[in-house]
C-alpha cells in the first residue's frame, strides 16, 4: 500500500484532508498519531474551512517539515517541487478552485489526498 493509498483511506475514515496526509507519514518521522491529528485539525477544508490553501497541500508541507525541517533550503525546495507537481496534475493549490475543478473532473478530496501522499513519497525518497 502506498502512502497515497493510506492518505486516501485516512480521509475516507473521517480525517480532514490535512490530517489524512500528515497521518500517512507522521510515525515515519517520530510524531505520534494523536499529536498529528491535533496539529492538522484546523488545516482541513482550505485552512479552517476558509477554502484557501488545500489541506492536502498544507498537510504535505507539514510532512516536508518533519522530513527536512533541519535544513530550510532543502525543505523549501522539496515543497516547491511538491507544489509544482500538485498544481500541474490537479490545476491549483487552492481548495475553492480545486472544488470547482473537481466538479468537471470527478476527482474527490480523497483522490487529492492520494495524489499528495504519492507525490510526497516520491519526492522524499530522492
Amino acid at each position: 500500500m502506498t502512502k497515497g493509498d493510506i492518505a486516501k483511506n485516512n480521509f475516507q475514515n473521517g480525517c480532514n484532508c490535512a490530517q489524512a496526509v500528515l497521518l500517512a507519514f507522521c510515525e515515519d518521522y517520530g510524531m505520534d498519531r494523536d499529536t498529528a491529528m491535533m496539529i492538522a485539525a484546523s488545516f482541513g477544508a482550505g485552512m479552517g474551512g476558509l477554502r484557501e490553501t488545500c489541506g492536502t497541500v498544507t498537510g504535505a508541507n507539514m510532512v516536508i517539515g518533519l522530513a527536512k525541517g533541519k535544513n530550510k533550503a532543502a525543505a523549501n525546495g522539496a515543497f516547491r517541487q511538491f507544489a509544482e507537481r500538485f498544481r500541474e496534475k490537479n490545476g491549483s493549490l487552492v481548495c475553492r478552485e480545486l472544488l470547482g475543478i473537481r466538479i468537471k473532473t470527478r476527482l474527490t478530496c480523497a483522490d487529492l489526498c492520494k495524489d499528495a501522499g504519492d507525490m510526497l513519497e516520491e519526492i522524499l525518497a530522492q
